[in-house]
């Protein structure tokens, strides 16, 4: 009862036909002539090449400190938030811890 059941493996059904090997004929090499080597061409581009003048150097400075001074803004005031949202939650309990030992006090 408590011993496993193994499965029986099942038989192949239809045609089982048997490998057969291939017989691989040697074969001779004649040397040709060789191929010319093509020349490279530059491919014309497409794309205009962005050349940085000193003036747009510093909009793309500029831009990006600006980026992180407003990301680093915003995650500051979500952290003062949660930050002021745990102190009145602890005031609210040290009310409510207050409340309810002075009321049961009075009975």
């Amino acid at each position: 009862m408590f011993r496993p059941k193994y499965p029986t493996m099942p038989q192949p059904t239809g045609l089982v036909t048997p490998q057969t090997r291939t017989v691989i004929q040697p074969t001779t090499i004649t040397p040709g002539t060789p191929a010319p080597t093509p020349t490279p061409n530059a491919p014309a581009s497409t794309r205009p090449v962005v050349q940085l003048t000193p003036g747009s150097a510093i909009a793309l400075v500029g831009g990006g400190t600006a980026v992180v001074l407003v990301v680093g803004a915003v995650l500051v005031s979500m952290l003062l938030a949660v930050a002021v949202t745990g102190v009145s939650v602890a005031v609210c309990a040290v009310v409510l811890r207050s409340l309810l030992a002075s009321e049961a006090k009075r009975r």
